[in-house]
């Protein structure tokens, strides 16, 4: 059985301050051990110093927005994984849809950050997913299938250490959601790829995320298919109840 994984994307938002404040009103509203869902936070930057103080004690996991695959050097406003490491980060999100349509990355740029990540022992959480265009030309599967396979490119055994995230981008803040079906097939072709480019078993043991506006009313319904594994939470991961709601639909 895969462990559920549900990961709070705050994006640009809350200071440390602000960060540590909502990392005690999760706990305190989760509770510790009474669900098996494992959880993660992810803090702008600035917000990891204070998120992992807050977070002492906890099972909360810590992750990262973002990072860069080089070596530490002249890459003026980059963090490395090194950075990273240092203030308690385990996982990191790679590849988000707004990194690919706002900062141009490409799955090339993925693939390196996601090497990276692994050989330093950071869990990468890799986003795939198709606009809203994309889906209306009928080009979902080639777009997830291409992001898939070459974002996860030569990772050989390391491929059961990544967690993937089915993000899709006209779902993304925009209140819709794909329904539990189509977000199941989706899910279901990302798994068949991870399929094609290792073996069954390994396929089976790599946890998917559904990364598009789950909220408390759908997200039990989401995590009951076969398929999906959790979810990437945006904005209803700024708030305590709601992000919490969210976790428990996966208990």
């Amino acid at each position: 059985m895969r462990t559920k994984i549900v990961a709070g994307n705050w994006k640009m938002n809350k200071t440390p301050a602000e960060g540590a404040a909502l990392i005690a009103a999760i706990r305190k509203e989760l509770g510790e051990g009474a669900c098996p869902v494992e959880v993660v936070v992810c803090p702008p930057f600035t917000g990891l110093d204070a998120a992992t103080k807050a977070l002492a004690g906890s099972t909360i996991k810590l992750g990262a927005q973002n990072m860069s695959a080089e070596a530490p050097g002249a890459f003026t406003g980059e963090i490395s994984v090194g950075m990273l490491q240092e203030l308690g980060v385990g996982y990191v999100i790679l590849g988000h849809s707004e990194r690919r349509t706002l900062f141009g990355e490409t799955d090339a740029m993925v693939n390196r950050k996601t090497k990276a990540a692994l050989a330093a022992g950071l869990t990468p959480i890799v986003c795939v997913g198709e606009t809203l265009a994309e889906r209306e030309a009928n080009k979902t599967d080639k777009v997830v299938t291409t992001q898939v396979r070459e974002s996860l490119a030569g990772l050989g055994n390391d491929l059961r250490k990544v967690v993937v995230a089915y993000e899709p981008v006209w779902a993304i803040g925009t209140g819709k959601t794909a329904s539990s079906a189509q977000a199941q097939e989706v899910h279901a072709l990302i798994r068949r790829v991870l399929a094609a480019l290792s073996d069954g078993q390994t396929a089976l043991s790599i946890r998917i995320q559904y990364g598009g506006s789950m909220k408390p009313e759908n997200a039990k319904e989401l995590m009951s298919q076969p398929d999906i594994d959790g979810g990437l939470i945006g904005g209803a991961a700024l708030k305590a109840d709601s992000f919490v709601a969210i976790v428990r639909g996966g208990c």
